[in-house]
């Protein structure tokens, strides 16, 4: 009897799913892959977008943008700046979108969908919108001065944007503002797919508020929460309209994030530094990375 030639039901499934990821695949190698290639071999050239050369051909070592980098002392300060964003603005902002999340997730709440509207409509304010707003609410004759004011709180009108250390306090908030709603809609989405009979059975056994909360709500929406925090980081690391629209970097360049002043070097006023912009900008991308791998390993709890 002779054997039925032709490929196997496993094989042919195998061959139309890889059918089905080829134009997907091909379009994310030509748009992401291909443009990160070029750009870490623009890294390694100097001089003007129109006659960029090698840095060796321009007397330099190889890795010269690399090198340069860190030992640019407002570079340094952009990264410190940026992680100061990070390390106060992140966590505050994703404590306080899970617990508005698991208060917005009461079944017995009323006016749920004008409340969960209100506190996503930030995230859909224009950028440029909401820092001209910032701006005015923090003006030296703005309102947050007169209410301080008005409430013997201080006597004169606090420069805010003028003072290094209240200006990052400006962006923070404003950050705040704008993005805990945004993470808020992911937390409500994981807590609607947790069914409410384990709850009711916490309930019984006795489980107050705070255990349910711990035991219960942050385990089940540990995949959510390291979403969130990687998104999160990802979103600060590459912080420029804040530091643009609120601030423009100052004042002396105290509020200067990486991305803003990778923006300076690569379209700001003087030559177009392309080279040096790339090299800088491909340490942000080699930094999101690694903190996105740390926090997938150490949220990955898998044997």
């Amino acid at each position: 009897m002779e054997k039925k030639k032709g490929l196997g039901l496993l094989a042919k499934q195998s061959i139309a799913g890889w059918i089905w990821l080829l134009p997907g695949t091909i379009l994310i190698a030509i748009m992401s892959f291909y443009p990160m290639v070029r750009a870490f071999i623009m890294s390694l050239k100097t001089g003007s977008s129109a006659s960029m050369v090698w840095n060796t051909e321009a007397g330099y070592s190889l890795f010269n943008n690399y090198v340069r980098m860190f030992q640019d002392k407002l570079f340094i300060r952009s990264i410190g700046n940026t992680f100061l964003y990070l390390g106060i603005q992140v966590p505050v902002m994703l404590i306080l979108a899970i617990l508005l999340a698991q208060m917005l997730n009461n079944k017995d709440l009323k006016f749920k969908g004008l409340f969960r509207t209100c506190v996503f409509l930030p995230c859909a304010t224009s950028l440029v919108s909401y820092a001209i707003i910032f701006k005015s609410l923090f003006a030296t004759e703005g309102l947050i001065n007169t209410v301080l004011i008005k409430l013997h709180i201080i006597s004169t009108g606090i420069n805010f944007l003028g003072t290094p250390g209240t200006a990052k306090m400006v962006i923070i908030l404003a950050l705040l503002w704008r993005w805990t709603g945004y993470n808020m809609v992911f937390y409500l989405a994981g807590l609607q797919n947790i069914e409410y009979s384990v709850y009711e059975a916490a309930k019984v056994d006795g489980a107050n508020g705070r255990q349910t909360f711990f035991r219960i709500t942050c385990p089940l929406l540990k995949p959510t929460i390291i979403m969130t925090f990687i998104m999160s980081i990802n979103g600060t690391l590459q912080l420029f309209d804040e530091s643009v629209n609120l601030t423009n970097g100052g004042p002396a360049n105290s509020t200067i994030t990486m991305s803003h002043y990778i923006y300076n070097n690569a379209f700001g006023t003087g030559v177009a530094n392309f080279g040096y912009a790339t090299a800088m900008s491909f340490f942000v991308f080699i930094l999101v990375a690694i903190l996105a791998l740390i926090n997938m390993k150490v949220g990955d709890t898998r044997d």
